[in-house]
């Protein structure tokens, strides 16, 4: 089996992560894997959803969305349909997922962290790209904070996290599935790892046949060969200019 890429099995896409990509936003990055490139920004507000009032605890949502263009076709904006699709709203909420579960909330006092993921160039991979750069907007967004004395408890940051697909090509369990192998894949998973190795969340689909388990072991042992060296390019971007 030849991956479309060239790649071998166990090869990510090249990874790049540009920090401060925008002017405004507390944390801002432009992720790249391979060709999909994805804008994440975190801004922070003052106060916090109704059910977390008075409480002294902070919050994180994710807003997840596609440029018309970003695709090879046009694709209307959803704002224009007055509704957003059953597959953004599943994609924000796992970003919202991962992130928080980054975070120590009752450090962060009564404010709300908004981390927005815009794509504008899709191929394949796009949510996992949208938990690793925007992991690393968020720790820029913690340290911007640091520096205007807002953390009064601490620092709220517990881990880092970071989101890589893998699956199963023409037989064979790969990483990092590019458009190509993601609309052909018999199987595709979507998984969200910490530093230190714990799994937040797993997506599974068998696309065609079902999978068995030692296919399930092979791709999770992929993923993390992966995440490795995802967190490893996170602190490497943090470390900058450090």
């Amino acid at each position: 089996m030849i991956r479309p890429s060239g790649r071998a099995p166990d090869q990510l896409r090249p990874i790049r992560i540009t920090r401060n990509y925008t002017k405004h936003a507390e944390g801002s990055v432009l992720v790249e894997f391979g060709d999909t490139k994805v804008i994440c920004t975190v801004s922070v507000e003052s106060g916090v959803p109704r059910f977390l009032k008075g409480q002294g605890q902070g919050w994180l949502t994710a807003e997840y969305g596609m440029l018309p263009r970003a695709t090879g076709e046009r694709n209307q904006r959803e704002a224009s349909k007055g509704k957003q699709g059953g597959r953004t709203l599943e994609i924000q909420r796992l970003i919202g997922r991962s992130l928080r579960a980054a975070l120590d909330m009752s450090k962060l006092g009564e404010i709300t962290l908004y981390v927005d993921c815009d794509v504008i160039q899709a191929d394949g991979g796009t949510r996992t790209a949208s938990i690793t750069g925007g992991m690393v907007a968020l720790v820029d967004a913690l340290r911007v904070l640091k520096k205007r004395g807002a953390l009064k408890a601490g620092d709220p940051l517990k881990q880092l996290i970071a989101a890589v697909s893998v699956g199963v090509y023409q037989g064979e369990p790969v990483l990092d599935l590019d458009y190509l192998e993601d609309s052909a894949a018999e199987t595709d998973l979507n998984v969200v790892m910490t530093d230190s190795g714990g799994f937040i969340e797993i997506q599974g689909t068998a696309e065609g046949a079902p999978f068995q388990p030692e296919a399930l072991q092979t791709m999770l042992d992929l993923a993390r060969k992966g995440m490795a060296e995802l967190i490893e390019l996170q602190r490497a971007a943090l470390a900058a200019d450090a």
